[in-house]
């Protein structure tokens, strides 16, 4: 079964959300294959449906005078960071075409960043159920997952921290726990890691674990599939 793989590079985030929620109508609808995006993203917060506006720790105000929006999605766990130097994932799959399974498609996106952390980088990372859902070292999670799932198609993914700036999860209480941190591989293995390699990892990992061939998907070629479904939306 193959995947289209786009590298979107930096994006906005809202603008890399409503290319999600075209897709997955497109998918829905088996007007595509299943897709993984890869993207990186300019500092924003982002909100579940269960997070609390508590777990923002800094003023309105400043976040206005950093440029920094936050975001409510319906995705599950609490508040995120998200920002340069974090390789963010955005999984758009059938999931009738994976048994249907919700808590595989977790395990799966676990299990991708703890063998990809032990054979590349020689890590032992860990998974996590429930509430704790993600990739952790210790007390501090180095991979946070949120999905959510219509109509047996899923959206939203992971964020791996690979060079991300830490400093900036002081701004909240990352997935609204104030007794547990964050880390990045960079703070693990001492050095800037090179962002492409870790993405190349990235999608390895996952089609090895989901099974699936990678078949790359440019950006332009994203782009006019999109175009074409929003020129049949607005003739209908």
């Amino acid at each position: 079964m193959n995947v289209n793989i786009v590298n979107l590079g930096t994006m906005e985030y809202s603008k890399a959300l409503g290319i999600q929620e075209a897709l997955r109508k497109l998918r829905i609808e088996d007007k595509i294959d299943d897709t993984l995006l890869i993207v990186e993203h300019n500092p924003v917060l982002t909100l579940g449906c269960r997070g609390k506006v508590d777990n923002i720790l800094v003023s309105d105000e400043f976040l206005q005078q950093q440029g920094i929006d936050v975001v409510k999605l319906n995705r599950g766990g609490d508040v995120t960071y998200h920002g340069p130097g974090q390789i963010v994932g955005y999984p758009i799959l059938n999931l009738n075409n994976y048994d249907r399974n919700v808590r595989g498609l977790i395990w799966n996106l676990k299990e991708m960043f703890i063998r990809l952390l032990r054979e590349k980088y020689n890590i032992e990372a860990y998974g996590l159920e429930k509430e704790y859902t993600g990739v952790w070292l210790g007390d501090n999670k180095i991979t946070a997952i949120g999905v959510s799932i219509s109509r047996m198609v899923t959206m939203h993914g992971f964020a791996f921290n690979v060079n991300t700036n830490l400093e900036h999860f002081r701004w909240i209480n990352p997935c609204g726990f104030v007794d547990r941190g964050v880390i990045s591989l960079e703070k693990l293995v001492g050095y800037p890691l090179d962002m492409e390699e870790v993405k190349r990892y990235t999608i390895e990992y996952f089609c090895e674990l989901f099974e699936v061939n990678p078949v790359q998907m440019s950006c332009k070629e994203l782009k006019n599939i999109l175009e074409e479904r929003a020129y049949e939306d607005k003739k209908a």
